[in-house]
């Protein structure tokens, strides 16, 4: 099985068990090396998630792979939020996140391999970004990775006038 089988194996698993619990399964990752793979499972609420919430998830989602067994060696699971630079995954990220600057990695033929730009959604099977004062067209199934770019604003420091 491809990392990407697994991938989609494991999204296929846990999808409906998150939505059960109110969750939104944000994506599935894979990491490390075959002998001792990193499982991560991001989820989010509207709301954001509590510690609480990353800990009741982790363990249903760790019954829900005992049970089903889908990876033969041991593994490490992790669980959490998707942090400030949320992958976008599904074609519905494209439109929820418009007017939030992303960056898209893409395999095309052309001479750019990664977009930086605001989020314009989505016209049929292309997601539309807005770099440098033009609209790029992005065929979605040429994305490879695609994330939010997070900004963190801190305010005004102490002090600070």
């Amino acid at each position: 099985m491809t990392k990407n089988d697994l991938v989609a194996r494991l999204t296929e698993l846990l999808e409906p068990h998150a939505q059960e619990q109110g969750f939104e399964l944000v994506a599935v990752e894979l990491a490390g090396g075959r002998s001792a793979p990193v499982i991560r499972v991001l989820l989010d609420r509207e709301k954001g998630l509590t510690l609480d919430e990353v800990a009741s998830a982790n363990y249903w989602i760790t019954q829900v792979l005992d049970e089903e067994d889908p990876i033969a060696s041991p593994y490490t699971l992790e669980v959490s939020s998707p942090g400030v630079d949320r992958p976008l995954v599904k074609r519905h990220d494209f439109v929820r996140f418009v007017g939030s600057t992303a960056n898209l990695k893409v395999q095309i033929e052309e001479k750019r391999k990664s977009w930086t730009g605001v989020l314009a959604g989505m016209d049929a099977d292309d997601v539309l970004i807005d770099v440098d004062d033009e609209r790029v067209r992005v065929p979605f199934d040429t994305i490879l990775k695609a994330r939010l770019k997070g900004v963190v604003d801190f305010g005004k420091g102490r002090g600070a006038e």
